[in-house]
């Protein structure tokens, strides 16, 4: 399994992969909304080239913010080493700080970032309420049957 720049896939295997894993390349969050498969990222591809995970993020000043993180075979180390890509990724942009947020039902996420030094540093009450205005196709109830509300922001300081 090798690691490369999303920049290396084309934008039709790009906005393929966020259609069909987030409804539409369209990523609405507190922070603004994004077209994911425009964004930097870098993508772990499997033996036949097809993608297993992928992470976008943009750098704003000296601030690095992660926009999707996909790894479609938990366990095996791909999301850390696409979350270590960008933290170096971004210590080399000399950013300080790498910032995130998730939604409230998404407790499996919420583990996968405090493992890794990731604090919870703000809730945004009702984001995902607004966000749906932009967004209509963001589910109502998400994982465990929580309803979907509220953002949790993380953020991780560089050394």
């Amino acid at each position: 399994m090798n690691v490369i720049s999303n920049k290396q896939l084309s934008q039709t295997t790009l906005e393929n992969f966020f259609t069909t894993h987030w409804g539409s390349p369209e990523m609405v969050i507190s922070s603004g909304t994004y077209d994911c498969s425009k964004l930097e990222g870098f993508a772990k591809l499997n033996n036949e080239n097809e993608i297993i995970g992928l992470i976008t993020f943009i750098i704003k000043k000296n601030s690095c913010e992660i926009i999707s993180l996909d790894s479609l075979e938990e366990g095996k180390g791909i999301g850390t080493s696409l979350l270590k890509q960008v933290e170096q990724f971004a210590r080399g942009r000399k950013c300080y700080v790498i910032k995130l947020v998730t939604t409230n039902d998404n407790l499996h996420a919420l583990k996968f970032y405090q493992k890794r030094g990731y604090q919870l540093v703000t809730i945004h009450k009702n984001a995902v309420v607004k966000a749906r205005e932009i967004k209509p196709q963001i589910p109502l109830i998400g994982n465990d049957g929580i309803p979907i509300r509220d953002e949790i922001e993380l953020e991780k300081k560089l050394d």
